[in-house]
């Protein structure tokens, strides 16, 4: 009897699941060839996919949860999907290369989403680039909202000028990352201090930073290197974004489970060196730390040992280890300056010898993989 009961109960749920799953789906639309004719007048998520790749099918029921929210919450927003494989002509005019491939359609314009495939991240980047591409903030109050929403945004203070044509250029490009807003000098807090107008500023980390042409070049590779916070929990797809941004990344290598005094230690000089010398160090290093070793063994194609400090150069694949004891803020403070003064040597890099390195390293990577597969 009790066996009977467990099975009507499995039967149920099993039921209500699909249920649920059907109810989702009914949120996103199949998408056909008729897509490229009708999808003008309206703006368009869509999830370009192979009904055999792996990753299109965990994105699935996350893709679903996404149609829902968004019809939910009244959004202009319509959620798609396409199998880029049975519809490949038009798959290929929207630049699809890899699947999934998620964009954002808007007019003329297909904007690609690179963040993690989370709903709540996909749906933010969908209220980002569907809205306006500055927002204006009327009020001291607008502003503090702002404020207290996001982590990361950058405001343009002034009236038309060549620096605001720079500016809408900057987030017509990079709108896909981060918000982009204005506003009059009457509407920013008192504690920005601003030695001239019109000015662009980021606020992060609880402060702000003012764009300076001379110091810190063009204004869309400032952003670009701007539009992270200054310590972040770093993972693979982290450290590849940050590639873009030329910065050098001081990270921590922990494991979080463990609670010794080292571990702990060494990821508290790394946040207090992000908090109180991000003046002097935020143009040139971006910190943060990570849990385990097993992504920075293949990068660097050596054996870390835990913890540790490793300096990545993600846009040339170089770094630099410990050369030195490291008890406090100030050693780490010496030890990156020694690396911006050159005093570290730098190993590893993009050299031909390094790329035959990586292929070696590579193969025999598969080859453990394939054994343990086999075993």
């Amino acid at each position: 009897m009790a066996a009977r009961r467990r099975g009507a109960a499995l039967g149920l749920c099993a039921t209500v699941c699909l249920l649920d799953m059907a109810f989702c789906k009914g949120f996103v639309e199949d998408l056909d060839e008729s897509f490229k004719e009708n999808r003008k007048d309206d703006i368009w998520l869509v999830d370009f996919y192979a009904p055999w790749c792996g990753h299109c099918k965990k994105l699935e029921p996350i893709w679903n949860e996404v149609g829902l929210e968004m019809k939910s919450v009244g959004s202009p927003v319509k959620v798609g999907k396409m199998d880029a494989t049975s519809y490949s002509s038009i798959a290929s005019e929207f630049g699809v290369r890899g699947y999934p491939t998620i964009k954002l359609l808007k007019g003329d314009l297909a904007y690609n989403y690179r963040g993690p495939r989370t709903k709540d991240d996909i749906i933010e980047f969908a209220h980002r680039v569907s809205g306006a591409l500055i927002r204006p903030l009327p009020s001291q109050q607008m502003f503090e909202h702002v404020r207290k929403r996001h982590r990361v945004f950058f405001v343009y203070i002034g009236g038309e000028s060549p620096l605001k044509e720079k500016y809408i250029d900057a987030a017509s490009e990079l709108i896909v990352y981060t918000y982009f807003y204005s506003a009059s000098e009457e509407v920013v807090p008192e504690y920005v201090t601003l030695k001239e107008m019109p000015a662009v500023l980021v606020f992060k980390d609880e402060t702000y930073f003012v764009y300076d042409e001379y110091e810190d070049g063009d204004l869309s590779s400032w952003i670009n290197r701007e539009r992270f916070q200054n310590y972040l929990t770093m993972d693979g797809f982290l450290l590849y974004e940050l590639g873009d941004t030329g910065k050098l990344v001081a990270i921590a290598v922990i494991d979080e489970k463990n609670t010794s005094a080292e571990h702990t230690r060494l990821k508290s000089i790394i946040q207090e060196v992000a908090r109180d010398y991000r003046d002097q160090f935020h143009r040139d290093f971006q910190f943060g730390h990570m849990d385990g070793n097993d992504y920075i063994n293949t990068l660097l194609m050596d054996e870390l040992k835990v913890p540790t400090v490793v300096v990545l150069n993600t846009s040339n694949q170089q770094y630099f280890l410990l050369d030195r004891q490291i008890n406090n803020a100030e050693d780490m403070v010496q030890f990156i300056n020694n690396i911006l003064d050159g005093t570290v040597d730098a190993q590893g890099g993009d050299s031909i010898l390094q790329r035959l390195k990586r292929m070696v390293f590579d193969a025999k990577s598969t080859i453990v993989h394939l054994s343990y597969g086999v075993l």
